[in-house]
């Protein structure tokens, strides 16, 4: 499990965008809207993959 902040999360809808995509990927995850945190559960690869999404969807993450 791996926790990523993004600063860019503001609303639901940023939540819902973010979810649907990583879902589509088949990536497990937890979107936190209060925290601006997303979880990813899974390998490296999985993680690697998740960032690349976040980045094509506006959103910069670092490691919580």
């Amino acid at each position: 499990m791996k926790i990523f902040k993004c600063g860019e999360i503001m609303c639901e809808g940023c939540v819902n965008r973010i979810k649907k995509a990583l879902d589509a990927a088949g990536i497990q995850n937890i979107v936190d809207l209060s925290a601006k945190t997303v979880t990813i559960e899974g390998s490296a690869s999985c993680e690697a993959k998740a960032l690349e999404i976040l980045e094509d969807l506006g959103f910069s993450a670092v490691e919580a």
